[in-house]
Formats: C-alpha cells, sequence, structure tokens
C-alpha cells in the first residue's frame, strides 16, 4: 500500500516532510488552499472546530499516517474534539503522531527534561497541550489508536530563524541569569517524524531537540557573526519591553535530553547545533 500522509494543519513542519519526501502522498487541512501546496498538488481542505472535514472517511479511506500539529485553544484540542471519533474508523492507519510541546515540563531552573520527567506546566498553553496530550494518549489506551507524542521546543528554519530576524532589524539579545532554551532545526524534525513512521511504537512519547540546549542571546550573536554585522546590544530581561506572549517563554529555563530519539530511533541530526543550521540556512537568507 502506498504511504499516505494526512496533516491536521499543513504548516511549517508538515511542508518540510512534504518537501523532504516527495515519495509521500500528502494532504492536509489548511485556511488557504490556494497557496503552495496547491501549486504543488497537495490537497488541502478547510477544518475549524465548527467545520468539520466533509465526508473525510472517503477522503482518508487509504490514509495510513496523521501527523497532528493543530494547537489546542480554550475549548480543548480541536481535532480530538471534532474528529477523533472518525480516525478511530480509519481502517489503514499505523501511525498517529500528536506535535506537543517541552512547555509541558515546566521550568526545571536550567536543568536537564528526559520523557520520564512530570508534567508541571508554568502557564496556560502548556496546560493545554498537557491536556491534548493526555487526549490523545487515552484513545491508544482505550481503543489502541497509534498515537505517538512528540515534545518541540523551538522550531527554526528557511525564513525562520534568527538571520532573517536580524536582517529585518527584529532580533533581541535578551539576557536573564541561567536561561537555556533548546531547539531543532525543522528539516531535522521532519527525519525525525519520518523515521518514528517506519518504526511505530504507539504510545511512546519522544522528545525533540538538537544536542546543544543554549542561551537566546548566543544564537543572535552567532547569527550576527555569520552575516558579518554586529550583534544588537545585550538587553537586561527586566528592563527588556516584551509582550506578554514573548515574556512567557521565559517563564521555563530547561535542557531538552534527546537520548531517547537516538537510542530508540537511531537519529543522527544533521544539524545537531545552531551553528550548523544557520550556517547551513546562510546562503539562502542573504538577500533578504
Amino acid at each position: 500500500m502506498d504511504k499516505r500522509l494526512f496533516c491536521f494543519g499543513f504548516g511549517f513542519t508538515a511542508r518540510q516532510i512534504a518537501t523532504d519526501f516527495p515519495n509521500w502522498r500528502v494532504m492536509g487541512t489548511g485556511r488557504s488552499p490556494a497557496d503552495d501546496a496547491t501549486q504543488r498538488g497537495i490537497p488541502l481542505y478547510p477544518f475549524r472546530r465548527d467545520q468539520r472535514i466533509e465526508n473525510f472517511n472517503d477522503i482518508a479511506a487509504d490514509v495510513t499516517h496523521i501527523l497532528l500539529s493543530i494547537p489546542p485553544d480554550e475549548m480543548g484540542d480541536p481535532v480530538y474534539d471534532v474528529m477523533a471519533s472518525e480516525l478511530l474508523r480509519l481502517k489503514n492507519l499505523q501511525w498517529v503522531g500528536y506535535l506537543s510541546t517541552t512547555g509541558v515540563y515546566g521550568n526545571f531552573n536550567g536543568g536537564w527534561v528526559d520523557e520520564e520527567s512530570p508534567y508541571n506546566p508554568s502557564g496556560e498553553r502548556g496546560g493545554r497541550r498537557m491536556r491534548a496530550e493526555q487526549a490523545w494518549l487515552s484513545l491508544y489506551e482505550a481503543n489502541d489508536l497509534p498515537v505517538h507524542i512528540f515534545r518541540l521546543p523551538g522550531i527554526y528554519g528557511p525564513g525562520r530563524n534568527q538571520l532573517v530576524s536580524l536582517k529585518k532589524g527584529k532580533a533581541r539579545r535578551i539576557a536573564k541569569p541561567g536561561q537555556i532554551f533548546s531547539r531543532i532545526h525543522v528539516a531535522d524534525l521532519a527525519a525525525i517524524l519520518m523515521t518514528s513512521m517506519e518504526k511505530p511504537n504507539p504510545g511512546a512519547i519522544y522528545n525533540i531537540a538538537d544536542d546543544e540546549p543554549a542561551p537566546p542571546q548566543d544564537v543572535v550573536a552567532y547569527a550576527a557573526e555569520l552575516l558579518g554585522i554586529a550583534p544588537p546590544p545585550l538587553i537586561d530581561f527586566e528592563d527588556a519591553d516584551l509582550s506578554p506572549m514573548a515574556r512567557s517563554f521565559y517563564l521555563d529555563s530547561k535542557q531538552v535530553s534527546n537520548a531517547k530519539i537516538k537510542s530508540e530511533l537511531g537519529i543522527s541530526l544533521k544539524f545537531p547545533t545552531y551553528r550548523e543550521g544557520l550556517a547551513a540556512l546562510l546562503d539562502g537568507e542573504i538577500g533578504i
């Protein structure tokens, strides 16, 4: 049977998968049907909490894999709430991947977390993701839906990185003592997801991160070095004029272990740190 992937939320990650793995037949949901997906022959279907996908069982009859990347809202996970019963009817389904966040761990004051670390989300967004994870895992436990959970840090890649932010004058170097973030290049994320699809292990939870958690200001400084420009001035966190959303990201400081994706999935990262990732992106972003 052909490998057919349905993406609830055809965004940054799903587009990378479709680009890097053209032998897969991909479809999904999107708010803008006349975008690059349509140009590439990837059918997108409208979906919202108040607009379920019509004839989904016919559309997805041969789907073997499903990627879930639509974030939960204040009422819960819209895909779970509206479409879960229909997913349970799919006869050929081998893998379901839910893209969650390392925010479910909350703050570890710069310490390490792995997949056995407890839930302790600091804010509402992390709490919503925790509840969404639990909902999807309940379908694995009760109905054998082949659910896999992927906890993601910050994702960067083409068009979405500190090189772009610097060129647009939007990058800032904000220093908060002890603050450490993890990150992953979108191409490595896509490869990790595809490897899991080839080696399904329903019920598994995976942390996704590169090998070097780092203070965010260091990443900005390195991007500036690559561009041959002076980095933005260092700003103390307490003095930074941040939106409530931006400030909330600094509530949590932790280092995310990627040992499990290496030991269980055999992953070897193409971009093991932000240095390799940004250097590889330089030529593509230089003209911005």
